[in-house]
């Protein structure tokens, strides 16, 4: 009885000890990702499996993504969340929001993560580092990232006469073409020439044209911008003039999220819009169709585009440590590539234009190196401290101009008062 009474405490006893550190080792390290975008649709489907995949590789992490709405709504709610002690451990932002995030004191620099060599910070194209580093750190890893490419209608282009395979390539040319493709009826226009979304990201589109006309709208620091410059009214001119003296783009504001339908149905036969739409165009457009880099000004010139990854202070050693395994996952060459060819999107690397995917999916679609092939071209997106106070004061003046509410110079005048009164206690 006493032997058989020890061993029954120990089985019941010890075992338990035993198991505990066991269990606790297998346990995963969880961490949140905060990604901008609605629930539903191909794109949610991709990050969950990517979250489901870096799990099976890595089972010591899992990670949990939350879809908050388009990227404004993405970036309050994980302000919100860090308020409340709630931060994510991880997030998909705006490269913009780069500066806003620092004074927000929530991110932490990957520089000064353990394990985070510089190879891998420098191994992304300098296009997309341009709005994920300052002071000498690194804040954001490039990933959803875009420029601003051209699409036209090659069966409308045909029909207008002209190569249905030659974009304008320039602005003057632009223009030119554009005629040759608005097709009224009476006092109704039943075909736009050309369209450039106003609506959402004016400031965005905007900076193509700006840059194009050879002026930068910031500094590096994002404590000055250059609005007022003349070269600056000169490209927002040119732009009403597109719709008040050409008459070959609708007036007033253009909505960014119907200029792709309005593509599909014909009812415009040139488009300005994000790489991101590549796969979009792709699939709905029931029509030939081109994507070339934007026509040149006094230069060729976009503004990069999209979102980074942001690391937050929130996060303890462990969680961070997943947080950098799991941004190494979604930026390896084979990952950027499928990211790339699934949704459009700039694969981030030089070395995922190197994978066999990615170079058997540009000998089968030659458009889908456009976006890598302008980023030469390219110039960091409007970003500065306070920076959605700033842009909303510039596209609020882009649409009074596009409006005729107000002439270009006095515009960008007004948009440069405001933003110097904003951006004074950072200088």
């Amino acid at each position: 009885m006493t032997i058989t009474r020890r061993t029954t405490l120990g089985l019941l006893g010890s075992a338990p000890l035993l198991a505990a550190p066991s269990v606790q080792a297998q346990a995963p390290v969880e961490i949140t990702f905060n990604y901008p975008i609605a629930v539903g649709g191909p794109i949610p489907r991709l990050i969950d499996a990517y979250c489901e995949e870096f799990a099976r590789a890595n089972p010591r992490f899992r990670v949990k993504p939350i879809y908050a709405g388009s990227y404004q709504d993405t970036l309050t709610k994980t302000l919100t969340a860090m308020r409340g002690g709630d931060a994510p451990q991880i997030a998909c932002l705006l490269s913009t929001d780069m500066f806003t995030l620092i004074d927000e004191d929530a991110v932490l620099a990957w520089d000064d993560l353990p394990g985070v060599e510089r190879a891998w910070l420098d191994s992304f194209y300098p296009g997309f580092l341009e709005n994920s580093r300052t002071g000498g750190k690194t804040w954001g890893i490039p990933f959803q990232r875009s420029t601003v490419v051209l699409y036209w209608n090659k069966e409308l282009f045909r029909e207008a006469g002209l190569n249905p395979d030659m974009p304008p390539e320039n602005w003057a040319q632009q223009v030119e073409f554009a005629q040759k493709l608005t097709k009224r009826q009476g006092d109704t226009t039943t075909q736009w020439g050309m369209q450039i979304p106003s609506s959402g990201f004016p400031y965005w589109l905007f900076q193509a044209l700006t840059t194009q006309n050879d002026v930068r709208l910031m500094n590096e620091e994002g404590t000055r911008t250059f609005f007022a410059d003349p070269k600056v009214a000169e490209a927002l001119q040119y732009w009403v003039d597109l719709a008040n003296r050409y008459r070959v783009h609708p007036p007033g504001i253009v909505e960014w999220g119907t200029t792709p339908r309005d593509f599909f149905e014909r009812k415009v036969a040139m488009m300005w819009t994000t790489t991101g739409n590549l796969t979009n165009v792709r699939r709905n457009a029931q029509f030939p169709f081109g994507v070339g880099m934007l026509p040149a000004g006094k230069r060729r010139g976009s503004p990069t585009g999209g979102g980074n990854l942001y690391v937050f202070k929130s996060a303890n050693p462990a969680q961070r440590e997943a947080a950098i395994s799991f941004a190494r996952f979604l930026t390896t060459p084979e990952r950027a590539a499928h990211w790339g060819i699934e949704t459009g999107y700039v694969a981030v690397t030089p070395a995922s234009w190197q994978t066999p995917a990615m170079q058997a999916y540009v000998a089968e679609f030659p458009p889908a190196a456009v976006a890598r092939d302008q980023l030469p071209h390219a110039v960091a997106e409007l970003s500065t401290h306070e920076n959605q106070r700033v842009t909303k004061a510039l596209n609020d003046n882009l649409q009074a101009a596009l409006l005729g509410r107000k002439q270009a110079g006095p515009a960008m005048n007004d948009a440069q008062q405001e933003a110097e009164r904003i951006l004074r206690r950072y200088r």
